[in-house]
């Protein structure tokens, strides 16, 4: 593995500590447990979102395999002009918000502030945002093989957008009370 390799996996492992962990908290801390988080999303849409959810961190998994397993550092060519650093941003662009959306949704629940909720939406922004510059990445590599593992990357990378963009971005977003 080479050191751009080892740099991603450690922004992997330290922002999914940091996500899962603010999740854990977050949910213990909250006195309306998980059921607070869902504001006036109806409970027959939950189980979509728990779907979701799953194959959004299998997708999730999927490009990353990828990124980290597949592509060699100092051929990436990204959109003609980007290297394999883009990928720091964006996974620093997806992990970070990630891990402050709980804790300030929870802040949120506890005080109905208009600057606190346009934070959360920010925050949601910032990571469907980057989960579509993850889908352009991938689809703009010059250097790509397009094998079972690239095309895998590039559905689990949509598919991730879609979760991270439209459901949690824009449609949670309205729903939340």
């Amino acid at each position: 593995m080479e050191t751009q390799h080892i740099i991603l996996l450690i922004i992997n492992i330290v922002g999914g500590i940091a996500v899962i962990g603010s999740y854990i908290v977050g949910i213990k801390t909250q006195p309306g447990g998980a059921n607070a988080l869902w504001g006036g999303v109806p409970p027959n849409v939950r189980p979509v979102y728990g779907v979701s959810m799953v194959l959004s961190a299998l997708g999730y998994f999927a490009f990353l395999y990828f990124i980290l397993f597949e592509i060699v550092p100092d051929e990436v060519l990204i959109g003609g002009r980007f290297d394999f650093s883009v990928f720091y941003v964006i996974f620093l662009v997806i992990l970070l918000p990630s891990a402050l959306w709980m804790p300030l949704t929870n802040v949120y629940i506890g005080n109905h502030r208009t600057g606190i909720k346009i934070g959360v939406r920010i925050i949601l922004a910032l990571v469907g945002l980057a989960s579509i510059a993850l889908v352009w990445s991938i689809l703009s590599l010059e250097t790509r093989t397009p094998n079972v593992p690239y095309w895998l990357a590039v559905a689990g990378s949509s598919y991730f957008a879609f979760h991270t963009a439209i459901l949690d971005g824009i449609i949670w977003s309205i729903l939340f009370k």
